[in-house]
């Protein structure tokens, strides 16, 4: 058994990143790990349902011990035994974040030698959390490329408040993950704006595409209205996808009591040109994602944005777990562009 880590939850972006982060290397490298003051710069720290469910959904994938996991606890001490993959549920029993519960458990699962399903209730287009249109189109095509076979399929759409939500996941695991290398994403082939609406008029998904069609000089043929009628509740969503030579990026915005959906539009408009006006591969969130990735992978490297303070956070708590390095360079002329290659030390 290796020494146990310790981890202070309240390091960096100070979320639920550091635990999910934590919880997903501590299964790939079987190292145990304590994590103190959990959630420490939320207004409610500790664990929400969200991030219990993570908790346990890691527990039961890599049997292991557990002390801590309750809501509101602070501090867990966890120390996994063996992947064992297979077909497993878990319930939110909220509007918690299902995407957020799969970031613990899916770098284990892509390495395990049988393959795996999961079902995940919840929320499924969460603010503050990647939402399934953009796993599906931007986060997972790229896991793919690195060797594992992913699909992902959503069964029913779950907003906040009223959740409901459900994904289903299948994974072929790969014995090894391949490095990959994004820093030209290549010409984009395809721009496409969809505003989806649940339980809610659809002028509103009207009015944000006519402000989006402006704003990005997009055609009708660009532009699509997703009527959703078998959620729980009432919701608002509007995305972007950009599809270039490379990768695809997703940018998403979220309608909002007394907002107006020409605002609601034009936040997302504005996240769109920031990307496509740079020569950035990946987008600011999309960066954060890859990075654990690309360590199990021994390497890689991408263009993106300037550095969010998750994936500031997440470099540093990858490296605790496994040696690698992360070089971050910046032109001097301290244009928008980063590029981010890992570098595996053990080699």
């Amino acid at each position: 058994m290796s020494s146990k880590l310790t981890i202070d939850g309240s390091f960096g972006e100070g979320g639920g990143q550091v635990l999910r982060s934590s919880l997903a290397l501590s299964l790939i490298t079987e190292k145990p790990f304590e994590i103190h003051h959990i959630r420490a710069n939320r207004k409610k720290p500790g664990l929400m349902p969200q991030h219990l469910t993570a908790v346990n959904a890691a527990v039961a994938i890599g049997k292991a011990d557990i002390s801590g996991n309750a809501i509101s606890s602070t501090r867990i001490s966890f120390a996994p035994t063996s992947i064992h993959p297979g077909n497993y549920h878990f319930n939110i029993g909220t509007a918690g974040s299902c995407t957020l519960v799969l970031q613990a458990i899916l770098p284990a699962l892509i390495l395990a030698d049988k393959p795996s399903t999961i079902t995940l209730e919840g929320g499924t287009h969460n603010p503050f959390a990647p939402p399934y249109d953009f796993m599906k189109k931007a986060f997972l095509p790229l896991i793919c490329k690195m060797g594992p076979d992913i699909s992902m399929n959503l069964i029913r759409s779950g907003f906040y408040p009223a959740g409901g939500g459900i994904i289903e996941i299948n994974i072929r695991p790969s014995k090894q993950l391949k490095p990959i290398s994004l820093i030209d994403r290549g010409e984009i082939l395809e721009k496409k704006a969809i505003a989806m609406v649940a339980h809610l008029p659809q002028s509103i998904a009207k009015r944000e595409l006519k402000t989006i069609a402006q704003q990005l000089q997009l055609l009708d043929d660009q532009l699509q209205i997703q009527q959703i009628t078998n959620s729980k509740g009432p919701g608002n969503v509007v995305s972007l996808l950009i599809r270039s030579e490379n990768c695809s990026e997703v940018f998403t915005a979220f309608g909002k009591k007394r907002v107006r959906a020409e605002k609601v539009a034009s936040n997302v408009s504005r996240a769109t040109l920031s990307y496509v006006s740079s020569s950035a591969a990946v987008g600011k969130h999309l960066a954060d994602q890859l990075l654990i990735f690309m360590a199990m992978a021994g390497g890689g490297q991408f263009t993106t944005l300037p550095l969010t303070q998750h994936t500031l956070t997440n470099i540093e708590i990858i490296k605790q777990f496994i040696d690698v390095d992360f070089n971050v360079q910046q032109p001097s002329d301290q244009s928008l562009l980063h590029t981010i290659t890992i570098l595996n030390n053990s080699q």
